[in-house]
């Protein structure tokens, strides 16, 4: 199987939200951002030599509009089947995410205040239902999609093998991309605890580089100090009882 090459794909800014495509022996695609950007993601995606009908598969990290809403697009464009987790078929069946929105922080707040997160996608059924650890050889590519729980509960990543991880909205660069390399959370986060354990799992699989759905790729090693000191403010805020996570 041959090395993977990870290409971003940028669908709003320069770094402010992204897709992937991922180009092994078959292309991926990873994300399909906002509603009405398939024709955009597709450009780019055949700017790199991919013919559309090549692509195997469109892996959606999880169920936030900016991830899943050109999903349904891209299949039609692509013909390529779409993958999504179990526990996120709602947002993906109804094409409109969990609300309330909650907030990691001041952003946060002000984010949940936009009209266009609250907007419909159109909906979609994924082919291709994940659940565990999926290998990803059948459609082509050297690489695993991991479930990273915490963001939303069906949120996942991909990891390759030659260890870049793809890794949706686990992490983010700061203020969405706008200060390069430095670790954030995303504005939103239903379970921030569960969120940092499934961080801290993927950063002990040693990979080389997190390539994130807001902002340029993060360092593991600065992600990791980053963890230590959000898991001292993660813990601060459930002492006071400040943390909020979504309930079943």
């Amino acid at each position: 199987m041959p090395r993977t090459k990870v290409v971003p794909i940028p669908v709003m800014g320069r770094h402010t939200i992204n897709a992937y495509l991922l180009l092994g022996r078959r292309p991926v695609i990873v994300d399909a951002g906002t509603p009405g950007s398939g024709r955009r993601i597709l450009d780019q995606v055949t700017a790199h030599g991919v013919d559309p009908a090549d692509v195997s598969l469109i892996v959606i990290t999880h169920g936030h509009i900016d991830h899943f809403g050109s999903a349904a697009e891209l299949h039609r464009l692509t013909g390529a089947p779409v993958a999504g987790h179990v526990a996120d078929l709602g947002p993906y069946r109804s094409g409109r995410v969990r609300e309330p929105y909650l907030p990691t922080g001041p952003m946060g707040r002000a984010m949940a205040r936009n009209r266009k997160l609250h907007a419909r996608a159109e909906p979609f059924e994924p082919a291709v239902l994940l659940r565990g650890e999926t290998n990803l050889e059948d459609f082509g590519l050297a690489a695993r999609v991991m479930p990273t729980p915490g963001h939303t509960a069906g949120s996942v990543s991909v990891l390759t093998d030659d260890g870049d991880l793809v890794a949706g909205d686990l992490i983010a660069g700061s203020f969405m991309g706008l200060v390069p390399g430095k670790p954030a959370n995303p504005p939103f986060h239903d379970d921030p605890r569960q969120n940092l354990a499934s961080l801290r799992e993927m950063l002990a699989l040693d990979p080389t580089t997190l390539h994130v759905g807001h902002g340029t790729p993060l360092d593991p090693d600065r992600v990791r100090r980053w963890a230590e000191r959000e898991h001292d403010r993660l813990a601060r805020l459930d002492a006071t009882g400040r943390l909020t996570v979504r309930g079943e």
